[in-house]
This record gives C-alpha cells, structure tokens and sequence, in this order.
C-alpha cells in the first residue's frame, strides 16, 4: 500500500520534472543509483501491499512476473482491473501476516487506502497530519508461505520480494522464512520511528534479515520530519 502524501516526495512519481522535490529526487538517484534497478536483474516479484499496483507499468515494461497481494477487497477489485491488460501479472486478496488464521482489524485509511494498517497511527500523523483512518475490516490473516502452497505458485517464476505493509513487514517477513531460499532481492519500505503504534522499525528489519543471509545493498530516504524520522526503501540482496 503505497503512500501517497509524504512531507518531502524525495521518491514520488507525481513531482514535476523541475519541482525542488523531482531535482532532488535526480540527485539522489545520481548518487545512490536507481533504487529499482535490481529489478532488471530479476524474473518475477511478489508484491505484499499491493494498492492499486501503481507500480505495474515498470514492472510489464521489464516483462516481470508479478503476484499482487492486497488486503481490502475494494481495492483488490479495481487492481485486478487495473492490471487486466498486462497477462503476466496477477492478484491476490488476503492479509498477509505470521499466522494462519489470525484475526485483525484493519484500519482503513482516507487516502484510497494507501495507509491502511493493522496498526494503529502513530508518529505518522506527524508525517502526513491529514491521513486518518475512517474504519476497520475484519480479516483473517495468511502466512506467505501458505499462500504461496495453497495457489501452488512456483517460485522459479518469482526471485524478489517487494513489501509496503505500513509497519506489518516484520510479520510478513516472518510468515515467509520458508521461501527466502528462493528470493534474490528483498525491497521493504520501513520507518526509523514508531510511525504506527507497535510497528516493525528498520534496525529490526536490518537485522533480522541480515541473521537470515541477506545483506543490505541500498537504502533510500523517501519522506523526512525533522524531530520524527525518516521512512527509506531498504534493497536487500541474498549472500
């Protein structure tokens, strides 16, 4: 679920090309690379978090393989739409966390759901004061794994994980230690700050995934609050 009003859009499509935020975004990249170039390198992706797949079109302009998984039904139905035109794409409804069965609430956020969250708002309100959360879904949860087994999904089709949960990829992470063989690269998006009560923070991420045989080959800040914190795309690499 991709946010979509960030404080400082070092990394947001929606920029102009001359806007200070777009000239950063260039100088950024100029230094630290393109944080989506593992993906040329790569055969398929799974994408935990799907929103409205606004990531589709690079992903069928490099002929990927691509699973989305989204948790709002709502949502699922116009993505499923949305990616109609592109036949090596496909999505899933479900939540996906570290149990099978596990029964949350999902909060639904104002913003086309983009900030949805089993959790609950934190220090994000101080990143993005006008995002709030307008209701709750019951869910129950899905481990990755299961999922993948139940739909019988081969992982040769499929060596990146992509994950923008809003504070849950801990838990998606850890539903999926049984797959990590197959999976090159891991991209997480993740804050340095409680920007959901209870959520996962990157020095966590960092290193349980560092425990597990990945290293860590890029890190790009995406939104900053001075006095809060910082949320990056972390790009992970398998040893």
């Amino acid at each position: 679920m991709n946010l979509t009003q960030k404080p400082v859009p070092l990394n947001s499509a929606a920029s102009k090309n001359n806007s200070p935020s777009a000239i950063a975004r260039r100088f950024i990249t100029y230094l630290h690379g393109d944080p989506n170039a593992f993906l040329k390198k790569t055969k398929g992706v799974i994408h935990v978090g799907a929103n409205l797949g606004q990531e589709r079109e690079i992903y069928a302009a490099l002929g990927l393989n691509v699973l989305w998984i989204e948790p709002i039904p709502e949502l699922y139905e116009r993505l499923t739409k949305l990616i109609a035109p592109f036949p090596k794409q496909r999505a899933f409804c479900g939540l996906i966390t570290d149990v099978d069965d596990g029964e949350y609430a999902l909060n639904l956020s104002n913003n086309d759901g983009a900030s949805s969250s089993i959790f609950d708002l934190a220090g994000h309100k101080k990143l993005w004061p006008d995002v709030s959360f307008t209701g709750k879904l019951m869910m129950k949860s899905v481990k990755l794994s299961t999922l993948v087994h139940r739909e019988g999904i081969e992982l040769t089709g499929y060596d990146a994980l992509v994950m923008d949960t809003q504070g849950s990829e801990m838990l998606v992470l850890k539903g999926a230690i049984d797959l990590f063989p197959s999976f090159r690269f891991i991209k997480t998006e993740v804050a340095d700050f409680e920007s959901y009560k209870g959520c996962c923070q990157f020095p966590e991420i960092n290193e349980f995934l560092i425990a597990r045989g990945f290293r860590r080959i890029a890190k790009h800040k995406f939104a900053r609050k001075r006095g809060t914190g910082s949320y990056f795309d972390v790009l992970y690499a398998a040893r």
